[in-house]
């Protein structure tokens, strides 16, 4: 029965180089688009050469696992972003994986992936150090991994949050002062207590997107708002049933 398990798992198991040799094998890119990188390492899954774009989408593939390391190195070598949303990705190790042999990446999206409840070691984390754009919807994802990877992307400028059931807001010891812009539509958050944490963990941030949560006052004074988010340019509560007289206090 164990082995019978054992061999389903490594059936139903789907690694980044598997999908990445299938959909830009150059059969697929006959002409020659994208970059061709050669040749492959001896016994490599992958083909003699793949047309690999700069912008690497592999969304919704099922993938699981990285696979080879030296393979995703040589065929990653001009990436710049990549799309690995809907995926079957739970495991930060065999993210930090892909990641880290992506040299030049500046933007990942990670949406739906299953990354509930998983925990990224702080140790693991600095493979994420060159993003600049990172997309995190709908991957429960909790605080803790949020501030851990914020901590180690010094050059982060957006942040995507939406729809991860997110009803507070845990405060980091250590603020992410790269950070432009906050999307944190379709979550759970009520209370505008809440949302002033996000002027001390992100100092810089200049647009807030908080769409569709229950925030229905603010409980500070323009004075207040101007000291709490000094750079704060553009805050977008729609659908949260904010009260009008608090969008003239937002908008003073």
């Amino acid at each position: 029965m164990d082995a019978m398990e054992t061999s389903s798992d490594e059936e139903q198991s789907r690694t980044f180089v598997q999908v990445l040799s299938e959909k830009y094998s150059p059969e697929n890119f006959p002409y020659g688009q994208g970059v061709m990188v050669m040749p492959s390492l001896p016994g490599s899954p992958v083909r003699d050469r793949l047309y690999v774009p700069c912008s690497l989408v592999l969304s919704g593939s099922g993938i699981n696992k990285a696979g080879d390391r030296s393979d995703i190195a040589a065929f990653c070598v001009h990436v710049a972003e990549l799309d690995l949303s809907q995926n079957q990705l739970k495991d930060w190790e065999e993210i930090c994986a892909i990641v880290s042999n992506i040299p030049h990446l500046d933007f990942l999206n990670l949406s739906m992936n299953p990354l509930m409840g998983v925990q990224l070691e702080p140790c693991m984390a600095e493979v994420f150090s060159r993003v600049r754009q990172l997309v995190l919807i709908n991957t429960h994802i909790s605080w803790d991994t949020v501030h851990t990877l914020t901590k180690h992307t010094p050059e982060l400028e957006e942040l995507f949050l939406c729809l991860n059931g997110f009803n507070t807001v845990s405060e980091s010891q250590t603020c992410c002062p790269s950070l432009r812009l906050l999307q944190i539509t379709d979550n759970q958050l009520q209370e505008w207590k809440e949302v002033r944490k996000f002027g001390r963990i992100y100092p810089s941030l200049n647009t807030l997107v908080l769409a569709n949560n229950s925030v229905d006052c603010v409980g500070d004074s323009p004075e207040t708002l101007q000291r709490l988010f000094p750079n704060l340019r553009s805050i977008n509560l729609n659908n949260s049933g904010l009260r009008k007289r608090h969008y003239a206090l937002i908008y003073t």
